[in-house]
């Protein structure tokens, strides 16, 4: 559709820039995470931003101006940060950047240094991770129900021109399950070659110090885990009918549809929030309860990219 000529990204006091489109103060107590029409309804905001955390956000939103430049097109907060729920030295900063133009190695590399820089300075902040992709791939059709939905529901506009305006709304369906976790069977056999690969450095010692792969391990249970739990939620998000990003509630509302994998999924979440370094629970991962659930969400969701509108 035609589009009228945006400014580049300016700088703006904190605070300055929430989301256009996010709920005020209040809404997101609505009907199971949905808004008075049934939509998903925008989390966090940068009124939310925990005191503790708001001069990372601020060096965070300052290095990445000045990295990219006019390049930027606008930047955004996702996860605990931004919904006010972070814990001071436990909890990452998370943040999405959005280019005028297809990203290279040498801009990853550039998100990469500014994650480190504010990792360094702020001890509150346990690591730094930015996501970098194109204004293009983020409003294409393939993305539609993927990277699309992930900026128009889970982001917080930071810098420049909020792309959710450009999106459609969003309903906890079976075509956005099918959008946002139906490819954990492609993932797997990565997963399977990371585990494989810290079993065979503990066994050789090739990482150097225990405490090395100990430390290496505690990275990937966190990660898996709360891929697997996110997964088992939307699995069942479109019978649940809402949403929710609290890995604790997503674990205990996909219970209520699979009891008998109620448990594992508990454990998932704690350990999505306070990972242990414990090797049986990668290999339980890999070769149980991921294998299961990708099988069980392609036969409830299907398989394929669903396309959004032309």
């Amino acid at each position: 559709m035609a589009e009228s000529p945006r400014p580049p990204a300016e700088r703006a006091p904190f605070g300055g820039l929430d989301a256009r489109r996010g709920a005020p103060e209040g809404v997101r107590g609505g009907v199971r995470g949905l808004d008075a029409q049934g939509y998903i309804a925008r989390e966090g905001s940068l009124a939310r931003v925990p005191d503790a955390f708001r001069p990372a956000v601020a060096s965070a939103r300052d290095r990445i101006l000045d990295a990219f430049g006019t390049r930027l097109h606008s930047a955004y907060l996702y996860g605990s940060v931004p919904r006010g729920t972070a814990r001071v030295g436990r909890s990452d900063l998370d943040l999405l950047v959005a280019l005028r133009e297809e990203p290279t190695d040498a801009d990853r590399e550039t998100a990469r240094a500014v994650d480190a820089a504010v990792d360094r300075e702020f001890p509150q902040v346990d690591g730094v991770d930015t996501l970098v992709h194109s204004r293009a791939r983020l409003l294409s059709d393939d993305e539609t129900y993927d990277l699309g939905w992930f900026v128009a529901c889970l982001c917080t506009p930071l810098l420049g021109d909020d792309l959710a305006e450009y999106l459609p709304r969003y309903r906890p369906d079976s075509r956005l399950a099918r959008g946002t976790n139906s490819d954990l069977a492609t993932l797997l056999p990565g997963w399977r070659s990371r585990v494989e690969a810290l079993e065979t450095a503990a066994a050789t010692g090739e990482t150097g110090e225990p405490e090395d792969t100990d430390r290496a391990r505690r990275a990937l249970v966190r990660s898996l885990s709360r891929r697997l739990v996110r997964t088992g939620f939307t699995l069942v998000m479109p019978r649940w009918n809402g949403w929710t990003s609290d890995l604790s509630e997503m674990a205990e509302i996909f219970g209520t549809y699979y009891e008998d994998r109620a448990g594992e999924m508990r454990a998932a979440a704690l350990l999505g929030a306070e990972p242990d370094g414990d090797p049986a629970v990668l290999r339980h991962y890999v070769d149980d309860l991921g294998p299961w659930l990708a099988a069980e969400y392609a036969r409830v969701h299907g398989t394929g990219t669903p396309q959004g509108p032309s």
